[in-house]
């Protein structure tokens, strides 16, 4: 029987569809339409001379929905709601800053007007500190909550309390879901009725792991009636529909004041892995949302120089640069397996990923006691400081081989990462994608070795074959050749033991 086709809205099924190649399409700052001058020159002072495709497509977007100043859409409409599904490394973060910080440069009055929501305090300081850069001498205050500083003092930085009122200490607002979800509901006259720009990073991440219920809170403090007096009352929001006459008249009569221009509220997503579930994206409640994406951007071209139809079967999209390798192994030859890549292969650079916290530390341990290999675990053990110290040697070649977790590591930019080892087999896809990521950032290129039991091979192959993941060649390292590394290693286990004990 012929496939049944999931049904897609036309904004999912007929996309904008982003250059997958980054180096060969990159565009000039100035070619990027209707960036301010004060911005150009940030960009260029931080050494940005042209933005990647995703960025060259998405900020003009982003600055013509707001084309009338940020409480307007386009032609009195609502503006429509952004998507952007585009892999790790193709510059998503710059691609909603320099617009929001753009939009905002005018704004007379601080009120929270940005907000974006992160899964991990890693993701969400690395954002603001973007955020940081470009918001430099405007005026524009950005507030960072993760739950790294006490409640109290997160109180102090988001509202001041005056003899008329509580009044906003930020434009722009980077946080993690549950310090926010705390905020919205126990911080007096923490107020989220001017909002302009809802972001959502990770955007896949946060409708799966249990945040919807923040994002609801946070779109119905969007839409809360202010109750304390002021001169709020003229900015209350309606929930969404086009604004016509007919409807801002009524309100004007009803409220009984001269106008109200209303401040439209319009949601971002970015992920590498957004989902295509149009169930799942209904949950988000998105409004004539546009979809810009770099999945399946590429026509096949055969020898004969004709372009085939694309593979409509790529539904991720990885970095260009990426080389993908599996090795198939038991269960005893897997730490053997790393040696030989360090010590033997010289690899320099690897990031590696287990399956758990306790795995990690394992391997961590168990590569110390061998020897030879400089080695650091990256983990919820160690405290933010142990981790950006940790990152930051990594980064300068200290470290050669960093052990890590998925949780730590998710969408965390780590440069210069040449191999990544996957050395438990991931189980999901999304996962893969996300730890292959971690290399050929931002147009370079990298290496991903995945370490597959001969039980697990027949379902890994699968699980990329579903996602039309083709490249991957299979790797076997010949028994040999781990020989050499044998007695050490029983040593190391015996060392171990003795530690541990």
């Amino acid at each position: 029987p012929p496939q049944v086709q999931p049904f897609l809205p036309p904004w999912l099924a007929q996309p904008k569809l982003v250059q997958k190649r980054i180096k060969d399409n990159l565009v000039p700052i100035r070619d990027v339409p209707g960036i301010h001058p004060r911005l150009l020159k940030k960009l260029q002072m931080n050494g940005i001379e042209s933005f990647f495709p995703v960025q060259a497509e998405v900020i003009p977007a982003i600055l013509q929905s707001a084309s009338n100043g940020y409480l307007m859409g386009q032609g009195g409409y609502r503006p429509r709601d952004i998507c952007v599904s585009a892999p790790t490394g193709s510059g998503k973060t710059l691609s909603f800053v320099i617009p929001i910080v753009q939009v905002l440069l005018d704004r007379v009055v601080c009120q929270v007007r940005a907000l974006v929501v992160l899964p991990t305090k890693e993701l969400a300081q690395q954002v603001s500190k973007v955020f940081n850069i470009y918001t430099d001498g405007t005026g524009l205050k950005v507030v960072l909550i993760t739950g790294q500083k006490s409640f109290a003092k997160e109180q102090e930085m988001l509202v001041q309390k005056k003899v008329t009122g509580y009044c906003s200490l930020a434009d722009i607002i980077v946080a993690t879901p549950g310090r926010l979800t705390d905020h919205i509901s126990q911080t007096p006259g923490f107020s989220l009725t001017q909002l302009r720009f809802l972001i959502i990073d990770e955007a896949d991440r946060m409708i799966d792991d249990m945040h919807q219920n923040c994002l609801n809170q946070i779109v119905k403090a969007a839409f809360q009636v202010e109750n304390y007096s002021g001169s709020n009352m003229h900015f209350q929001r309606t929930k969404p529909g086009p604004v016509t006459a007919a409807r801002q008249v009524a309100k004007c009569i009803s409220l009984n004041c001269s106008c109200c221009p209303q401040i439209p509220l319009q949601k971002l997503l970015f992920s590498a892995t957004l989902t295509q579930d149009p169930e799942k994206l209904q949950q988000l409640d998105l409004f004539r949302p546009r979809l810009f994406t770099s999945v399946c951007s590429e026509k096949k071209t055969p020898g004969d120089g004709t372009e085939t139809e694309q593979d409509t079967n790529k539904k991720y999209t990885l970095p260009e640069g990426l080389s993908q390798c599996y090795v198939p192994c038991d269960l005893n030859s897997k730490p053997l397996l790393l040696l030989h890549f360090m010590l033997a292969m010289k690899f320099t650079r690897v990031l590696c990923f287990t399956n758990s916290r306790e795995a990690s530390h394992r391997l961590f341990l168990l590569v110390q006691a061998f020897g030879g290999v400089t080695v650091a675990e990256f983990s919820s053990r160690l405290s933010p400081n142990e981790r950006r110290r940790t990152i930051k040697e990594f980064e300068q070649g200290k470290i050669q081989l960093l052990i890590s977790t998925d949780a730590t590591a998710r969408g965390i930019d780590v440069k210069g990462v040449n191999y990544v080892i996957n050395y438990d087999a991931p189980q999901f896809i999304r996962t893969y994608i996300h730890r292959v990521g971690r290399t050929a950032r931002a147009g370079e290129v990298g290496v991903a070795f995945s370490l597959v039991l001969r039980i697990q091979e027949h379902r890994f192959l699968r699980m990329l074959k579903d996602a039309g993941i083709q490249d991957v060649k299979k790797q076997p390292v010949k028994g040999n050749s781990l020989k050499p590394l044998v007695q050490q290693y029983e040593e190391a286990l015996c060392k171990l033991e003795k530690t541990v004990k």
